[in-house]
């Protein structure tokens, strides 16, 4: 037996009562977060709107049962609760907070869709309904910002014009007649959502009465998506949060940035400006600190009966960036060998100067097979970790003895 869709006349009806036709336990969980067992109950008639087209399903109440997925079968509407239903006649209970945020979402999208295509002939090829932002993906050349935000404005301008949102039936070809604005191939009755003036697209989703309620419509952001542009929104009540919680941002980043809200790029141009001196500034002093303690540590440190100087040290409180450059200084010297690590972490890191006729990788994975770890590199250049950075000195002395050939 088919379910009669309430949602389908009208999309503000907020409590029915209908007859559980079934009710029988859910065999696998409907998603991860729902843990406790669960039960699939059809009814005869229902206002739960399913997951469908990128809209996401109601949630609500059906007696005591709570309503945690609604899922669309064919004819079938297939409610998902938290407990037995009897097969008897129940009342069901929408969660409007939920409900009426969809609906602004959904007929914002089938507005600013509209203007997209209506004025820079961007199609809507797909449309997601997140629990925070919103998201079309349109087909086309990169929507600009200019372009973004003239759609945005059309789409507004209509908005405040509080045009009627209305629900039509007809066949594909009545409805192409009239003006669709997507064709689709599906044969009998089909349902769509009209604009006044504006468009008239098929849908089954939930939407608004008049294009006021969907209160404003902010545009975010695009994306490359593939061959498309994926474009995020916001309407209604989740316009107004992130309207909000931006101008909170900004108003926290002039206060830390010690400026006017209007300053806040200039300012924060003129930081990282300074930031990226200092960080220069500090570099070349890191590098020219790595170069006097090589030379100082290649001073007091003889050769083996090969000619070749092995540098191994274990050291602490010092830059991660720190041990690369003082490798990389120590073994610019011919027939000079580096063997360093960091105790807090367990980093090690083998260098060498070609002449020295060593293979640092291979010296690194015979470590390794003693010392769980993990890392590579070169013949010349080879970094990685131990698991273990208690183990860090006798892996330092293990590398050494395996080039000495202990």
């Amino acid at each position: 037996m088919a379910t009669r869709r309430l949602y389908y006349d009208d999309s503000f009806q907020r409590e029915f009562t209908a007859r559980v036709l079934s009710c029988e336990p859910q065999k696998v969980s409907p998603s991860p977060e729902v843990k406790a067992s669960t039960w699939q109950a059809i009814l005869d008639q229902t206002a739960f709107y399913p997951t469908s087209g990128g809209q996401p399903h109601d949630l609500g109440k059906i007696g005591d049962a709570q309503v945690v997925e609604v899922d669309d079968r064919k004819d079938e509407i297939v409610h998902v609760v938290d407990r037995r239903l009897e097969c008897v006649e129940v009342k069901g209970s929408i969660d409007w907070p939920r409900r009426f945020d969809h609906m602004q979402q959904h007929t914002g999208q089938h507005l600013l869709s509209a203007m997209f295509q209506k004025h820079f002939g961007l199609p809507t090829v797909s449309f997601h309904l997140g629990t925070e932002v919103c998201t079309i993906d349109l087909r086309g050349p990169e929507p600009s910002e200019q372009i973004r935000e003239e759609s945005e404005r059309a789409a507004n301008r209509i908005i405040f014009e509080d045009r009627r949102v209305s629900v039509r039936y007809g066949t594909a070809e009545e409805l192409l007649r009239q003006g669709v604005r997507k064709e689709v191939d599906r044969e009998g009755v089909l349902r769509a959502i009209e604009i006044a003036g504006v468009e008239l697209q098929p849908c089954g989703g939930t939407h608004v009465k008049s294009t006021g309620q969907v209160g404003m419509i902010l545009v975010r952001r695009s994306t490359k998506i593939r061959q498309d542009w994926r474009l995020e929104f916001v309407c209604g009540g989740r316009a107004e949060k992130v309207a909000r919680r931006d101008f909170a941002l900004l108003r926290e980043s002039a206060e830390k940035l010690s400026c006017a809200q209007e300053e806040v790029v200039s300012a924060l141009g003129r930081a990282l400006a300074e930031r990226d001196a200092n960080f220069k500034n500090y570099r070349e002093l890191l590098e020219r600190l790595a170069a006097a303690e090589a030379a100082l540590v290649l001073q007091s440190t003889a050769s083996d009966s090969d000619g070749v100087r092995v540098i191994d040290r274990a050291l602490t409180g010092i830059q991660a960036e720190f041990l690369g450059l003082f490798a990389t200084a120590i073994a610019k010297r011919e027939k000079t060998i580096a063997l360093l690590g960091r105790m807090e972490c367990g980093q090690i890191l083998f260098a060498q100067h070609p002449s020295s006729g060593k293979d640092m990788n291979a010296l690194l994975r015979q470590v390794f097979e003693k010392f769980d770890g993990k890392g590579g590199g070169t013949r010349d250049f080879a970094r990685g970790k131990v698991a273990d950075p208690a183990h860090l000195e006798a892996a330092l002395a293990l590398a050494r003895g395996k080039l000495s050939g202990a």
